[in-house]
């Protein structure tokens, strides 16, 4: 078998046969079988069985009767049980392109890569497909924050949350995996090192059905990062709480001496400044210095960005006091608040982004540990 193609579905029967239909016609000559992994409530499974029999391609069903994991977790089990070293991932309602198949099998035959990744958001790709402009936003803000918190995992991958990629089952530790909900490649990319290359794709309208995104599955994509990410992250909130605490102690101070309060403010956040920096550089980032450049540029990238915020960040601290009778330390607590994603995201893309390849094997991501379960395989 040269390819197994795992299609995680859930209520997705109108699209089946069509799909079916356009995977067959990139096999040209190729071995390829499709794997069905199912959680539909509704005649899906029916019409898999019923395409399954018209169909030229070997295709199998599993469905599962107590779904463990969402989405992440039917992928897991697809692989599992796939005959082909290399697996694809695609979703079932089109919106994934059977015909860009065949270019991510010729990437990953150039034998240096471990994922192929169908990238929306690299050069000649397209996100247009997705329903409406809120959630392009949402996606491109959730990848940004994604990267930001694997700065080296997934340094190669501009679009860790697509649905619609290449991996090498005997790169992949499945045991270690520990899916919840949508996002799969997030979980496998973020466990382990992995080589990653990318083939750009227009992400295309559904052909039929509705789309499965939700509050729910926001909630578990955030609880997935929260979990894969915990280290870091809370680390860098550690020190923004600490500068943060420390800013508003010296703006209380200065402003009991008698200073007027932007200009305690502008005092305090200089000082928590140059403090956070040196705290980031040797506790949170410590690990990522030798490979992103001299001390003298992160310093000068940290404090010209952090200066630029407080630029923005003073004026609404002062619309808030002014215009809305927020006290002005509590003014200035709400507007570091809201500064730490953006903080965190720029400090972890840009001031310690990799300059260079790293050569020693990157420390672990701390995960956490839940249980899984298979449900029964019906060869269709």
């Amino acid at each position: 078998m040269d390819l197994s193609i795992i299609v995680p579905t859930f209520n997705e029967g109108p699209n089946v046969v069509e799909l079916l239909r356009r995977i067959g016609a990139q096999a040209d000559g190729r071995r390829f079988e499709v794997i069905f992994v199912d959680d539909s409530t509704d005649d899906t499974p029916d019409v898999i069985r019923a395409a399954a029999a018209a169909s030229d391609l070997p295709v199998r069903l599993i469905h599962r009767d107590d779904p463990v994991a969402g989405l992440g977790g039917a992928v897991v089990e697809g692989v599992r049980d796939a005959r082909a070293r290399w697996c694809l991932v695609m979703d079932g309602d089109l919106q994934h392109p059977p015909e860009d198949i065949p270019r991510l099998l010729a990437r990953a035959e150039r034998g240096d890569v471990d994922v192929v990744v169908a990238s929306r958001y690299a050069a000649g790709g397209d996100s247009k497909g997705l329903a409406d402009a809120t959630r392009t936003v949402v996606s491109r803000l959730s990848t940004l924050v994604t990267k930001a918190m694997f700065p080296r995992k997934l340094a190669g991958c501009s679009d860790p949350m697509t649905g619609f990629f290449l991996i090498d089952r005997d790169a992949v530790d499945l045991d270690a995996l520990r899916p919840r909900g949508f996002k799969i490649l997030l979980e496998i990319l973020a466990r382990r090192q992995l080589r990653i290359a990318e083939v750009p794709f227009a992400f295309a309208p559904r052909h039929a059905g509705e789309s499965k995104a939700s509050f729910t599955q926001g909630v578990r994509f955030l609880t997935q990062l929260a979990m894969l990410r915990f280290g870091r992250m809370s680390a860098f909130a550690l020190v923004g709480g600490v500068g943060a605490i420390a800013n508003l102690v010296i703006m209380w101070g200065l402003i009991r001496l008698g200073m007027e309060y932007v200009v305690a403010a502008v005092i305090a956040s200089e000082l928590t400044i140059i403090g956070n920096f040196l705290l980031l550089e040797f506790l949170v980032f410590a690990d990522m210095r030798s490979e992103s450049g001299t001390f003298r540029r992160r310093f000068l990238a940290s404090f010209t960005f952090n200066n630029l915020e407080a630029i923005v960040r003073l004026p609404v601290m002062w619309v808030l006091v002014e215009s809305a009778h927020v006290p002005s330390v509590l003014a200035a607590a709400l507007t570091l608040v809201a500064a730490f994603v953006v903080r965190f995201v720029f400090h972890a893309l840009v001031v310690y982004a990799p300059r260079r390849t790293p050569t020693t094997t990157p420390q672990e991501e701390p995960v956490a540990v839940a249980e899984g379960a298979r449900g029964r395989t019906l060869d269709a």
